[in-house]
């Protein structure tokens, strides 16, 4: 059997959702294939830049204060359920992606970074959008 990292690269890159896994300050060190077709950006342009890369600028300071919170804290708000937020393309598009967040923790319990699972929802809150706009006209 291959080495267990291997394999683990495998299993990241095989996923259909996105992976990005974030250190202590918010710099992305893993970025599966998912990542690189939902967000534009190849893994060699994403690695070692800032979370900042696909948050949309009005939304960074609350992020960064949410990240900061619950690495310190050693806890996400969240809890493991899902929200949706936007993230920015690369070409500069908006999206609405429905994110999972969970804190990474050493083998002595100490957080050394956050890894959220994504996937892509801008086309069915569109829908609803335009479906919710319609029926207000109605």
């Amino acid at each position: 059997m291959e080495d267990s990292t291997v394999a683990g690269d495998w299993i990241l890159n095989q996923i259909a959702d996105a992976v990005i896994f974030a250190d202590r300050l918010g710099t992305i060190v893993r970025w599966n294939c998912s990542a690189v077709a939902l967000f534009g950006y190849a893994g060699a342009e994403a690695l070692g830049q800032s979370l900042n890369l696909i948050i949309p600028p009005r939304l960074r300071d609350a992020h960064w204060r949410s990240f900061e919170k619950a690495v310190t804290a050693g806890a996400t708000r969240l809890n493991g359920r899902a929200t949706l937020t936007r993230a920015t393309h690369k070409d500069g598009r908006k999206l609405y992606v429905e994110m999972t967040f969970a804190l990474v923790l050493d083998p002595d319990g100490g957080v050394c970074g956050s890894v959220a699972v994504t996937r892509d929802v801008t086309a069915g809150v569109e829908s609803e959008k335009s479906a919710a706009l319609r029926r207000d006209v109605d």
